[in-house]
Parts: C-alpha cells; structure tokens; sequence
C-alpha cells in the first residue's frame, strides 16, 4: 500500500500484517491527543519511497517508541511500537484511499497502563 502526508513530502510503501483489521487507537498520554488509528506492519513492512529528509522524530518517557512525523504539515506518519518492537504502527489516515471513519467502531488499546511503565 501507499502512504503519504497531508503535503506528499513524504510517501510511504506499506505491507501491513493482516491488512485493515489491525486499527487500534491507543490511550497512552501522547495518542490519546492524536487519536489516529494506526495499523501494524512487520519492522521491515515500511520503507520510505520520498521525502525522508521531511521526517522528524518524536519520543519521550522510556523513548522505546519512536514516533515520525512530517516536519513540514505536521502529519504523524508512523511509529515504531514499544509494546512489540517487531512492529510498525502505520496512521491508518496516510494510507491512499483509507478513511478511518469507514472503519468505525475502531477499538482502544490501554497504553496508560503499559508494562514498560511499571516500576519493578
């Protein structure tokens, strides 16, 4: 599949796991602000095809998940996922003839809550 930002700074291709049936949004405290659905890739299912100079890169707290934005329209692109570093969460928005709003009900996933946030 094909991917690109609000601008087309930045185009993505994207082989996802299971196709559409993967969009969760996630309740942790940066994606709940977002509120994107994202679909899973494998960690080799995206490759930038344009516009890699246009992405910039967010992370905080334990700064396992590594969010890619384009740097020009802002759009949250993709993000490498703390909960299975194997994966790939693709904006389900960015992806070429793809509206979320079809897909609804999209389920939430409990990011407050995340294992890697736990003290020992």
């Amino acid at each position: 599949m094909k991917a690109s930002c609000h601008c087309g700074a930045v185009v993505l291709e994207v082989t996802l796991i299971d196709g559409l049936s993967t969009a969760v949004r996630c309740t942790c405290s940066f994606c709940r602000r977002r509120a994107a659905p994202a679909v899973v890739a494998p960690k080799d299912g995206v490759r930038v095809v344009q516009g890699a100079d246009a992405l910039t890169l967010y992370q905080w707290g334990t700064k396992t998940a590594r969010h890619h934005f384009c740097k020009i329209c802002g759009i949250y692109m993709y993000h490498n996922q703390r909960a299975n570093p194997d994966h790939i969460g693709v904006n389900m928005g960015t992806l070429d003839g793809i509206n979320p709003a079809d897909h609804e009900p999209i389920p939430w996933t409990d990011g407050i809550n995340h294992p890697s946030d736990r003290k020992p």
